[in-house]
């Protein structure tokens, strides 16, 4: 299966002043496009260590990062990006567009910060930004897709939708993805750990998650997900309901309430749903 690396920037999630939802956002969007997200990795806004972990992440197909392409004097991803694979930063004129369009229509002018963020990667193409100011950067380097976007979620999740999906659309395996899932009451988590095993050994392909909602001492709420991925949808579909019905099964004989059951879905993450 193809693999992917995700490089989140910023001093502020190293400390824990903001969480890393971006993370876990791109990581389910991966996902679903059949890549298998090899590695989530967290730097500090040094160009140094930005620029290592690029240079380690050419060992996978798709490489996107976030943070670091503001106007601000830490704003250092594209240095880094440039630094790791041996390119000059250079203006960019069609990047160069795009920031002064959005100040242009804010009424304001361009400064020596703001024309920063036109500079990218030789070789590189500017994504455009739909939320923000800073455009993001595309770039092939030896078969790896490197995707540079910005850290704002609102930005970054306008950016992926816009401009990554459709080259992701191009370079990902034309596999499908099926899942489906339902919520069990009354049972705790720890206690239906051995059935979710006995229900993964019914396919090679399928993995079973579960998430706990409620008190592992209280009264145990606990989501189930099944997922599984392929080339042949039916397969996938009849795989997962098998684990799905063995799972329901398992859930009502252990005394567990069954709610909100759905699924088996499957998905083609480069051209929409399956029904």
């Amino acid at each position: 299966m193809d693999t992917a690396w995700i490089i989140s920037t910023g001093n502020e999630l190293l400390i824990g002043r903001i969480a890393n939802t971006n993370a876990q956002w791109l990581a389910e969007r991966l996902t679903l496009y059949g890549f298998r997200v090899e590695r989530i990795v967290t730097v500090p806004d040094e160009p140094e260590e930005e620029a290592q972990a690029f240079r380690e992440a050419l060992r996978a197909r798709v490489v996107v990062s976030t943070g670091g392409l503001g106007p601000t004097f830490d704003d250092k991803t594209a240095e880094a990006v440039a630094a790791a694979y041996g390119r000059p930063l250079v203006l960019n004129e069609e990047a160069l567009r795009m920031v002064r369009e959005k100040y242009e229509a804010a009424g304001m002018g361009l400064t020596p910060e703001r024309v920063k963020m036109a500079y990218l990667p030789l070789g590189s193409r500017p994504l455009y930004n739909p939320v923000g100011t800073a455009p993001g950067i595309y770039l092939e380097v030896r078969g790896t897709h490197v995707f540079v976007l910005p850290g704002p979620p609102r930005e970054m999740k306008g950016m992926f939708t816009e401009s990554v999906e459709p080259l992701l659309r191009r370079v990902a395996p034309k596999i499908y993805w099926c899942e489906a899932g339902f919520t069990m009451k009354g049972v705790a988590e720890a206690d239906f750990a051995p059935h979710v095993k006995r229900a993964m050994r019914l396919s090679r392909r399928v993995y079973v998650k579960s998430h706990p909602r409620g008190r592992e001492t209280g009264l145990s709420v606990v989501e189930l997900h099944i997922t599984a991925s392929g080339p042949d949808p039916e397969e996938l579909r009849v795989e997962v309901g098998r684990v799905l019905e063995a799972l329901l099964e398992a859930a009502r004989g252990a005394g567990g309430a069954v709610e909100k059951v759905w699924g088996p879905v499957v998905r083609r993450p480069w051209g929409g749903a399956q029904a």
